[in-house]
Formats: structure tokens, sequence, C-alpha cells
């Protein structure tokens, strides 16, 4: 395979093979190394773009979570817009091999600040206070990520899934939270 430029190599590149070696391989078979050789790259070309591993796991968090917030349908309230949410992140944990593990140990990226402003709108656009809405996310989020690391657990999900259904647990769990919110 022909060497690529600098040139060459994009975010979305870099990041496209990433999620390819962790759905091939795993989350730990996941390194800079692995993923140079992945683009036919020498190993410094990839600091052009990202600048360690931490970067590189915080961004396909963050991707992770942006496909599940697009996947979420016009809602007509807050808890409507939640509850997809959840059910599109608990879906984005669920079909892409360690994205749940993933996501529990990426280090976020960004300024906080902005980031809690961009994580609050949906919410805030149904009139919800920030601080509410982070909270609500949060909690929805934690959720979504705890049940989908049982499930991907052979032993756990075998376990939970002799006495029930996963999938059915998890809406009324969620449906639960999203229902005790006060407005």
């Amino acid at each position: 395979m022909a060497r690529r430029s600098n040139i060459d190599l994009t975010r979305a590149l870099i990041l496209g093979a990433a999620f390819e070696i962790m759905e091939q391989e795993g989350l730990d078979a996941l390194s800079t190394r692995r993923l140079a050789a992945r683009l036919s790259v020498q190993g410094p070309a990839l600091y052009w773009h990202i600048r360690n591993k931490d970067e590189l796991l915080g961004m396909m968090a963050a991707s992770i979570y942006a496909e599940a917030r697009a996947a979420v349908p016009r809602a007509e309230g807050w808890r409507e817009w939640l509850t997809h949410y959840g059910l599109a992140l608990h879906e984005a944990f669920r079909c892409r091999r360690d994205a749940a593990r993933l996501c529990s140990i990426a280090k976020p990226i960004g300024d906080p600040r902005e980031a809690a402003g961009a994580i609050a709108a949906p919410l805030v656009a149904f009139g919800l206070p920030e601080a509410k809405a982070l909270s609500y996310q949060a909690s929805v989020i934690s959720l979504a990520l705890g049940w989908a690391i049982f499930e991907v657990n052979g032993p756990m999900h075998a376990f939970l899934g002799s006495f029930m259904d996963l999938g059915k647990t998890f809406r009324t769990g969620l449906d639960a939270l999203v229902e005790g919110y006060s407005a």
C-alpha cells in the first residue's frame, strides 16, 4: 500500500480508521502505532491532527454522542426528547463494539463551559434551566452507559437475560427516570 502524505489525512479519516480497529480488534488493540499502520502513514503524521491517544479517544466518544443526538427524532417536549436520546444512546453503545467502555474512560475534549452549553441546548430549547438539563442528561447517559456495559458483558448478559428482557427493562428504567423529573 502506498504511503499517504499528511495532506491526505483528515480527522474524519483518522476517526474512521480508529473505529474500524475498535470494531475488528477491540478497544484494547487501538494504539496510535496500529492506527498509523492502518492509515499507511508514519506515526508522527497523526500528530498533525491529534495530540495523543487521549484526544483520539475523546474525539471517538464525542462522535458516538453526536451520532446518538442526530438519531433523536423531532420531539414535542423535553421528556420526549430525553427519552429518545436515551434510547438512541443505548443503541449506539450496544451496536458498536466497546463503545460503552470507550465512553466510560474517554477524557472529554474541548472547553467545559462550551461543552455544557452544547449538551444542554436541546433541553434548554424546551425551557429547562441549563443546570437541570445537564443533570437530567447526565442521569440518562449514566443509565444507558451502565446498562449497555451489562448487556455486552457475556456472563452478566446471560445472568440478567435468564430472568428479564434486557431491552424492555432498560426502557422501563428510562421511562421511570425521565418521568420522575420535575419540570
